[in-house]
């Protein structure tokens, strides 16, 4: 059988063509615009659950469906739940210092940042008991409206 080397040109200049077109279209890989969640933008976050005020935190929480598992219930399924159910347990609470550990870490994982935490709770119940205790807090951030915010979040604490 006979080679026809402008059929090898013309295969080798097409697959260099489609090649360039594909590299054109693909959608950068790698982690969302603007700066990551940091240890601050965490104390932040806990700073707004020390005033036990839940709208000082909502700016902080992803809106719709995503799964929130607190201290007690079992989980929340949205933000909007959450708050609700919140409200109801930091009512019985006079004050609160929750300050995060120097042990917060930080994981990029394409569009998300996950991480973990320890954070030190110091409050007063309205009763005047005063609670301490050490909480775990693994969180994922997720970019919402062009701004990090937490679409997932696991907060509890060792039953000791």
């Amino acid at each position: 059988m006979q080679q026809k080397p402008w059929l090898a040109a013309l295969s080798a200049f097409l697959l260099a063509t489609t090649l360039s077109v594909a590299q054109q279209h693909q959608k950068p890989a790698g982690k969302p615009a603007g700066p990551a969640p940091d240890k601050a933008l965490l104390q932040k976050i806990w700073d707004g659950w020390s005033t036990l005020e839940v709208s000082k935190v909502a700016e902080y929480y992803a809106t719709g469906p995503h799964v929130f598992f607190d201290l007690a219930p079992l989980k929340y399924a949205s933000w909007d739940e959450y708050a609700k159910g919140v409200t109801q347990i930091l009512s019985g609470y006079k004050s609160a210092k929750l300050t995060v550990n120097d042990d917060a870490e930080f994981h990029p994982a394409g569009e998300y940042v996950w991480g973990t935490a320890t954070v030190k709770e110091d409050a007063i119940l309205n009763s005047g008991k005063r609670e301490m205790a050490t909480i775990r807090w693994t969180y994922v951030f997720g970019k919402q409206d062009g701004k990090w915010v937490l679409v997932h979040e696991h907060v509890s604490e060792p039953l000791q």
